[in-house]
C-alpha cells in the first residue's frame, strides 16, 4: 500500500522470483565494509507543501544507525523529477537493511512561503507567528546542543520582536546558523517508512584485491634436454614463487584445480586428442580441469604436487606474505573420477548407455563428464558442500568457480547461503563468460565477484560504456574482477600490440576496477597464440607443464619493464583509497577517439586516469574534466602529480595530453588547489 508521503522506484533493490508466496522476494544488494553506496528513490506528495526524506541503515544487531538526509537530484527529463539520493555506508559485516523515511516538512514549507510572503508584505505577522510556533516545537522536542538551543531561542525572539525592522527579523530567521540547526532537527509530520530493503555487507576483499593466477605444476618444473622429460613442480617449489608474487603487490594467489587428473581420454599438448583406442603417451600431463582418477577426486591433491600437508604448507607460506589462496571449484569429472563409479546417476546417460561427455559444439571435451544436477540434486548438493568445507578446513577462504552458468542457479543460491550461514568471510568468484541475464543473476543470488566481458572491450566506446555499466548500473548486482588474461583468453590486442598493449590493459583493469587479475606470464609479455584467430595460448598450461626460467625470462624482459610497471600499479592502488572503490568512477571527455579519461574520488583523495588505447602510435588530445566530480569549484586550477613518471603540472578544466606507446597513461593525483 502506498504511504502517506509516497516513496516509489527505490534503488538499489533486487527483486527475485520465488515459488513460495510467503517468502520475501527481495535479494540483498551488494555492499562491502566501509564502501559508500547510493540509495535513490522518487518521493513526492500532493499539493505544494515541502517534504523531506532520509535513509536509515539497520545493522545486523537490529539497531538503527543515524539517518542520512536525502538530497534532490537534478531532473534529467520530465520522467525523473522528485528524485532523491543519499550515500550511506555500513560499519560492520553481515546482513543489513535500509529504510526510507519520508515526511511532510512544515519547516521547509514555512521557509519557502515566508520568504515570498514577508518580502511581498503579505500576512507578515501571521507568517512570523507561524514560524515562531514551529521553532518552539523544535525546542520542545529536545535533542539540541546548548549552542543550537541558543540559536533557535534567538530566532524565536526575533519572530516576536515587532519593534525590529521586518527585514532584520527575517534575516535572522533565515540565517545559515538557524537553517543548519533546523535541518539537523527537522519536524517530521505524516511520517512514512518504506522498507526494509536488504543489503549484505561483505569483508573488504570481496571488493578490493589484486589476483595472480599460477599453475603449481609449472612453478619449479624442470626440463631435461637429454631425455625430453619434464618433471612437475610441486606445492613446495610453487611456494618459492610466492615472494615474487607478493613483491609485485598482489593480494590473492589463485590456483587452478590441484586434484588428480583423469587418465581416460587425457588431452595432450595444445589440446591434442588421440584416436580412439590409442594409449596415452606417458609424457601427456592432461588438463587439471579433467578432475579425478584412481588417486582421488575433488577432495584430493595430485600426487605429483605433493600431499595435503604440502598444500597446507603452501597456504601457510602465502599467509606469511599476506597472500590469500584462492582455489578453483570445477564441478565436473574425468571418466575415471571416483564419483562415476560410485554415483553413475549423477551423470547423463545417452541412448547407447554411455555417459555423455562435455560438448560445446563443435568443441568436444572427451576427458570431462558434466554433472547432471537434476539427477539426485540433494545428494550432489551435500557432496559439493562437503568438498567446499574440506578445503575451507585447509585454509581456503576464496573459491574461483569454473563455469557456474552451466549449473542450476538454485543450486548456487543454496550452496552460497549454506556457506555464508557459518562462514561469511568465504568469497566466491564466478567465472561466468555467458549471457548477461545469467551473469547478473549469479551475482544477485550470492556470488561475491564475477568475471566480466572486460577482456573483449578494447575500443573507446565499448570501454566507456562498460565502465559506466559496472560502476553505476550493475554494481548492486555484481562486483567485477577485471582479468587482463586467463589461460583461456589471450585477446588479439595482446597478441599483436607489443609491450604497450600489456601496459594499456593493466592500467585499464587496475585503475578502473577495485579487483583485477592476471595470469602468470603476463609480466613476461607472453603473447603467441596456438594459431591465427585463436585466443588459446601456444603450449597452453591447460594441457601441459610450462617450464619457465623466471630469472632469465625477467632479465630478458627488463627492457619492457612489465614487472616493475605492474608492481607500480599495485602500489598506487594500495596507496589511494579512491581506487579501492567501485561506484565512484566518473568518466570525463577526451576528444581523441583512442583516449579515455576517468576519475575516482574518496573524500580528499582524487585520482585522474588518462589512457591511450592505441599501442602502436602516439596520441594527442584535449581532456575536459568535470570538476564537480573531483570535488572542485568551476574555474579551479590545481596541481597534479603523475604517479608513473613523477612529473607535476598545473591542470584545470581543459588540458592537453600527449601519450605514446612507451608511456600510454597518466595516473594523476590531485595535490593542491591553486
Amino acid at each position: 500500500m502506498v504511504g502517506r508521503i509516497p516513496v516509489i522506484d527505490v534503488e538499489p533493490v533486487l527483486e527475485a522470483g520465488t515459488n513460495n508466496p510467503t517468502e520475501n522476494a527481495r535479494l540483498p544488494v551488494k555492499a562491502s565494509l566501509g564502501e559508500p553506496f547510493p540509495v535513490r528513490a522518487t518521493v513526492f506528495r500532493e499539493g505544494h507543501d515541502r517534504l523531506g526524506a532520509e535513509v536509515v541503515l539497520v545493522g545486523p544487531d537490529g539497531v538503527r544507525r543515524p539517518p542520512v538526509r536525502m538530497q534532490p537530484l537534478p531532473a534529467r527529463d520530465r520522467f525523473t523529477v522528485d528524485r532523491y539520493e543519499a550515500w550511506v555506508s555500513a560499519d560492520a559485516e553481515g546482513p543489513w537493511s535500509f529504510e526510507i523515511h519520508s515526511w511532510s516538512s512544515p519547516l521547509g514549507t514555512w521557509f519557502h512561503d515566508a520568504g515570498i510572503k514577508i518580502r511581498a508584505g503579505v500576512d507578515v505577522e501571521l507568517m512570523f507567528t507561524e514560524g515562531r510556533l514551529l521553532f518552539e516545537r523544535v525546542l520542545a522536542a529536545g535533542g539540541l546542543t546548548k549552542a543550537e538551543q541558543q540559536t533557535v531561542e534567538a530566532a524565536v525572539a526575533a519572530a516576536r520582536d515587532t519593534a525590529r525592522p521586518v527585514e532584520a527579523r527575517l534575516a535572522q530567521l533565515e540565517s545559515p546558523e538557524v537553517v543548519t540547526t533546523l535541518e539537523a532537527h527537522p519536524l517530521r509530520d505524516l511520517l512514512t517508512v518504506e522498507g526494509p530493503f536488504p543489503v549484505y555487507v561483505d569483508r573488504s576483499r570481496a571488493l578490493f584485491g589484486s589476483w595472480y593466477e599460477l599453475f603449481p605444476r609449472s612453478e619449479g618444473a624442470t626440463y631435461d634436454p637429454a631425455t625430453g622429460e619434464v618433471t612437475s613442480g610441486t606445492f613446495r617449489t610453487a611456494a618459492e614463487r610466492l615472494p615474487a608474487v607478493a613483491a609485485m603487490g598482489f593480494d590473492v594467489v589463485y590456483l587452478p584445480p590441484i586434484h588428480p587428473i583423469g587418465e581416460v581420454n587425457r588431452k595432450g599438448p595444445n589440446n591434442t586428442v588421440l584416436p580412439d583406442g590409442e594409449p596415452t603417451p606417458p609424457d601427456w600431463k592432461g588438463s587439471p580441469w579433467a578432475i579425478g582418477s584412481k588417486d582421488g577426486g575433488h577432495d584430493a591433491v595430485h600426487p605429483d604436487l605433493g600431499t595435503i600437508r604440502d598444500f597446507d604448507a603452501f597456504v601457510a607460506a602465502a599467509k606469511a606474505l599476506d597472500l590469500e589462496v584462492a582455489l578453483d571449484l570445477a564441478l565436473q569429472c574425468a571418466p575415471d573420477h571416483p564419483w562415476v563409479a560410485a554415483h553413475p546417476e549423477w551423470f547423463t546417460t545417452r541412448a547407447d548407455g554411455s555417459i555423455a561427455y562435455a560438448e560445446n559444439p563443435p568443441k568436444k571435451y572427451q576427458d570431462i563428464y558434466p554433472v547432471n544436477f537434476d539427477n539426485d540434486p540433494a545428494g550432489i548438493a551435500a557432496e559439493v558442500l562437503r568438498v567446499v568445507r574440506h578445503w575451507m578446513d585447509h585454509g581456503v577462504r576464496i573459491f574461483r568457480v569454473d563455469n557456474p552458468h552451466t549449473k542450476p542457479v538454485a543450486f548456487w543460491q543454496w550452496l552460497l547461503a549454506e556457506v555464508r550461514r557459518t562462514d561469511p568471510d568465504v568469497i566466491f568468484l564466478a567465472e561466468a563468460f555467458t549471457k548477461p541475464p545469467m551473469l547478473q543473476t549469479l551475482g544477485a543470488i550470492g556470488f561475491h565477484q564475477s568475471y566480466t566481458y572486460f577482456t573483449w572491450r578494447t575500443e573507446k566506446v565499448d570501454v566507456e560504456d562498460y565502465l559506466r555499466e559496472v560502476s553505476q548500473e550493475s554494481a548492486h548486482r555484481i562486483r567485477p574482477n577485471f582479468f587482463v588474461n586467463t589461460p583461456d583468453i589471450l585477446h588479439e590486442f595482446l597478441q599483436y600490440g607489443g609491450p604497450a598493449a600489456f601496459r594499456i590493459r593493466a592500467v585499464l583493469a587496475a585503475m578502473s576496477s577495485p579487483s583485477w587479475g592476471m595470469y602468470a606470464g603476463y609480466e613476461l609479455g607472453e603473447h603467441v597464440a596456438v594459431r591465427p584467430g585463436s585466443e588459446e595460448y601456444l603450449d597452453s598450461e591447460k594441457y601441459q607443464i610450462r617450464v619457465r626460467d623466471w630469472a632469465a625470462a625477467t632479465s630478458a624482459m627488463n627492457g619492457n619493464g612489465l614487472t616493475s610497471y605492474i608492481t607500480r600499479l599495485n602500489a598506487i592502488r594500495r596507496a589511494h583509497p579512491a581506487l579501492q572503490l567501485l561506484r565512484n568512477l566518473r568518466l570525463h571527455q577526451a576528444e581523441d577517439d583512442h583516449v579515455v579519461a576517468w576519475s575516482k574520488r574518496s573524500g580528499s583523495d582524487a585520482v585522474i586516469v588518462v589512457l591511450s588505447l592505441d599501442p602502436h602510435q602516439a596520441r594527442e588530445s584535449m581532456v575536459h574534466l568535470d570538476l564537480a566530480a573531483l570535488g572542485l569549484e568551476p574555474g579551479t586550477s590545481f596541481t597534479v602529480h603523475d604517479e608513473l613518471s613523477g612529473s607535476e603540472w598545473t591542470w584545470g578544466e581543459h588540458n592537453y595530453v600527449r601519450l605514446d606507446p612507451a608511456q600510454p597513461a597518466h595516473i594523476l593525483t590531485v595535490k593542491e588547489h591553486l
